[in-house]
């Protein structure tokens, strides 16, 4: 057998991977550039940041869009916009990031963690019936990864019980679920632009919304309780200065031109992968996309061992051989700073995600044919026929 790199051998990759985000195009240094000689570089006195919002809200089959700083502060507003109070209760998914449930928080609202299916990790009607009470107000799906979550039966529930749906959309610019791009199904539908993300200006936000007067809070909201078309110094309710500057919007609405290739170019290097690994027949899968799936933006391609093998160990030995994983979310609701100020039920589907899931970031989604058949190569000598693995701890 292969000796393995970890254990000294020869790694399957030493080429560097693709860098994320990619080097500025030509489009973005002109607009840019544009931008920066005019002088008008907040949104109050340039067109950008408009036209990126009309646009990513039309790409995204939503009336309404909205840009704003970051993608946390935009599940704040869309839940406030919603009509989320201080005392109310949001359910959120187990296996995310911990901004779902500090942006309740923001709120002064309690963020009530249910766990999420075990096979693809998303929210269902099933994991959030029994977080409901007369206190739930909201609902937020998570499209994990790029992956739509089940919308239908989300839905149905939410309008069952008179909540509100807030799509947290931050990894699936792109994406859609029964032909219908994400973000545009639920109440609101939240985007980042951070700079893992799949279009990125290093940072900021977006909500788009068919509801129009949800859409005029929103827009409030963020331009400190002014209304469009006001006055300057007329205010109708509270609001912040939650605007993104000309300059964000100068990089990200050239990337729009490219976000379906992107995508393409992700999604073939994630089903040669899982190809690949299923032909190897190894102990370890591309975790499966929810029913209704029709595009998955594959913000990061996650990966499960099977039950046994020593996760952290394995993503030790994939990065000896050049290709580096990631290990994942810890158990929302186990998360130290949120206790006491969250509600957590039990969630064995997010533990088990914990121990099992890893990931592959955008560097190597992007790296194409071969940089998909490094990951296999690395995968099959990692999980070798007759590998004894480490005791999983």
């Amino acid at each position: 057998m292969t000796t393995l790199a970890i254990d000294g051998g020869t790694p399957v990759r030493t080429a560097p991977w693709p860098a994320w985000p990619p080097p500025a195009s030509d489009a973005q240094r002109k607009l840019l550039a544009e931008v920066v000689d005019s002088g008008h570089w907040g949104a109050t006195s340039g067109p950008l940041c408009e036209r990126l919002a009309a646009e990513f809200a039309g790409r995204h089959g939503a009336k309404h869009g909205v840009v704003l700083t970051n993608g946390t502060l935009a599940l704040f507003v869309a839940l406030r916009a919603a009509g989320v109070r201080p005392g109310d209760e949001v359910v959120v998914p187990a296996y995310t990031f911990v901004a779902c449930a500090t942006a309740v928080l923001l709120l002064g609202a309690v963020p009530v963690v249910a766990d999420v299916d075990p096979g693809h990790l998303h929210l269902t009607a099933g994991t959030v019936r029994p977080a409901l009470t007369d206190r739930t107000r909201a609902v937020m799906p998570v499209h994990l990864a790029g992956s739509p979550a089940p919308l239908d039966e989300l839905l149905a529930l939410a309008a069952e019980h008179g909540l509100a749906v807030i799509e947290d959309s931050a990894q699936a610019h792109g994406a859609s679920y029964r032909g219908r791009p994400v973000g545009s199904h639920g109440t609101a539908g939240t985007f980042s632009f951070q700079s893992s993300k799949a279009m990125t200006a290093g940072e900021g936000g977006l909500i788009v919304t068919n509801d129009d007067d949800l859409a005029a809070r929103v827009w409030s909201a963020c331009n400190v309780g002014r209304v469009r078309d006001g006055a300057w110094y007329h205010h109708a309710e509270v609001g912040w200065n939650l605007r993104m500057t000309e300059l964000q919007a100068a990089l990200l609405l050239p990337w729009l031109d490219r976000l379906d290739d992107e995508v393409a170019a992700r999604d073939a290097f994630a089903r040669r992968v899982a190809a690949g690994l299923a032909a190897a027949d190894r102990p370890v899968a591309v975790v499966p996309q929810p029913a209704g799936t029709t595009a998955d933006s594959r913000h990061l391609l996650m990966l499960r061992a099977a039950p046994g093998v020593d996760r952290d160990w394995v993503s030790r030995a994939l990065e000896a051989e050049g290709v580096p994983v990631d290990a994942g979310y810890p158990p929302l609701g186990g998360l130290e700073p949120l206790r006491g100020l969250a509600r957590a039920l039990p969630a064995p589907g997010a533990e088990g995600a914990a121990a099992t899931v890893f990931w592959l970031r955008q560097p190597q989604l992007m790296a194409g044919p071969d940089g998909a058949d490094d990951v296999i190569a690395a995968a099959e000598r990692v999980f070798g026929d007759d590998r004894a693995f480490p005791a999983s701890r």
